[in-house]
């Protein structure tokens, strides 16, 4: 129906554009809809309340796989201090007593004998042992490193999934109360016979379907918000939209054989075979058991012996055995072929990872332009067909898909913005600067 003829009844069709303002943020120049979207109360979404590097460092200090691995370099360094005693284990204590009396005799044969003695290093099978626990906690200290990076990705990732909810909880909010504006304008329309009942059925169903997208957001919010908090050990949201292409240039991406060789997973690998190699020079080392010496003494008591006490000494030498060295050398050389087979496996994972940031980056960026452009463009079509239906020439209908459509491009926009940040973040990460 023509809108002159509303305007003449009183009855003004709602401006949808000025409804929807909230989700009109992102028009030519107008930059990221980020910090106006947010801000609005109606919006429901709450400013970053810490960095993300205090967020990291307080998911870092209630992780479990930081106790666990902290508590193995606890236990490697003391094997490594223990390696420094004189013996590689603790003295021997025998006895014996010998009495004729059991086999019925009754002569007096009697013997008291007592051994006290102490194994005894082979050579070089102390250093060896102690650098063995020396390489094992370097190397448990880089796993340390790259428990920490994952730490740093959690984070991420939970806090972008909750920045999108909120953003998307913000636009769902400005989207109802809109069409509760067009519901009720078209309601009045309706009882002065400017308006067909399918038009308000159409207003309705909008608004339901409006109120559905709120209840979907906010248990997206609640969901991502309580595995934020869980990870955190705290509630708070960090920061992670102040992080920008300046940022991005303090990375180390464009020099990628320096980051492969400083990433913590690579140089964890680097320290097992390390640690192999030095469990392989243990083995050679201990290539027979460990010999005993120690002392005894013998006390008897028989019928007219002058010599009832003796004192001596006792060592006890096994002899080397294939049987044991062989499968011993060989369990140490299949360690070393593993470490040095993880080693070069870490170095293609991280060359992977850095070509994947690095298109994750250029990905990141040519969807915000892209997503910016196109928010832009439905943003404007929506006022375009909204004028259209002021004048009768376009049905509610149309319109309200339009504005709709809008609605969607701004929620791409919002994932794109947030997209663009996380891979910065990421690809900082991924280089060593953990913020």
């Amino acid at each position: 129906m023509p809108g002159g003829l509303l305007r003449r009844r009183g009855v003004e069709k709602p401006g949808l554009g000025v409804m929807l303002a909230a989700m009109l943020a992102v028009m030519p120049g107008a930059g990221l809809l980020g910090a106006g979207l947010l801000a609005g109360s109606a919006g429901g979404a709450r400013a970053a309340e810490l960095s993300f590097h205090e967020a990291v460092s307080a998911a870092w200090a209630i992780d479990p796989t930081r106790s666990e691995l902290t508590t193995n370099r606890q236990s490697a360094d003391a094997r490594a201090d223990a390696a420094k005693s004189w013996f590689p284990g603790g003295p021997v204590v025998s006895a014996q007593y010998y009495d004729d009396h059991l086999i019925g005799s009754n002569v007096g044969y009697t013997t008291y004998q007592g051994t006290v003695s102490v194994p005894l290093w082979l050579p070089g099978q102390g250093t060896a042992t102690r650098r063995v626990a020396q390489a094992e906690s370097a190397s448990i200290q880089e796993k340390l490193n790259v428990a920490h990076m994952a730490v740093a990705v959690r984070v991420l990732e939970a806090a972008s999934a909750l920045v999108i909810a909120q953003r998307r909880l913000a636009v769902a909010l400005s989207l109802v109360q809109a069409m509760q504006r067009v519901g009720n304008a078209v309601g009045r329309a309706q009882r002065v016979g400017e308006s067909t009942a399918a038009d308000q059925q159409a207003a309705a169903a909008e608004l339901a379907a409006a109120r559905t997208e709120v209840g979907l957001a906010r248990e997206q919010v609640a969901t991502t918000d309580a595995a934020l908090t869980v990870l955190l050990g705290r509630p708070g949201l960090p920061d992670i939209l102040s992080y920008d292409a300046g940022f991005l240039a303090r990375t180390r991406l464009d020099m990628p054989q320096v980051v492969e060789d400083n990433d913590p997973r690579v140089r964890a690998a680097h320290r097992d075979v390390a640690a192999a190699q030095e469990a392989v020079r243990l083995a050679r080392a201990s290539f027979m058991p460990n010999p005993e010496i120690g002392v005894g003494a013998i006390h008897e008591g028989q019928y007219g012996s002058p010599w009832d006490s003796r004192v001596g000494v006792q060592i006890s030498v096994p002899l080397p055995s294939e049987a044991r060295n062989v499968p011993m050398m060989a369990d140490a050389r299949n360690r070393l072929a593993a470490a040095g087979s993880q080693e070069t496996q870490a170095r293609r994972m991280v060359r992977v990872e850095l070509a994947q940031v690095r298109a994750r980056l250029d990905a990141a960026r040519t969807t915000l332009e892209s997503a910016r452009m196109s928010a832009a463009a439905l943003n404007r079509r929506a006022d375009e067909m909204e004028r259209s239906w002021q004048v009768g020439e376009t049905t509610l209908i149309e319109a309200l898909r339009a504005r709709l459509g809008a609605y969607n491009a701004i929620l791409a926009l919002n994932s794109a913005e947030i997209g663009w940040h996380a891979a910065i973040l990421r690809a900082a990460i991924a280089t060593g600067v953990t913020p």
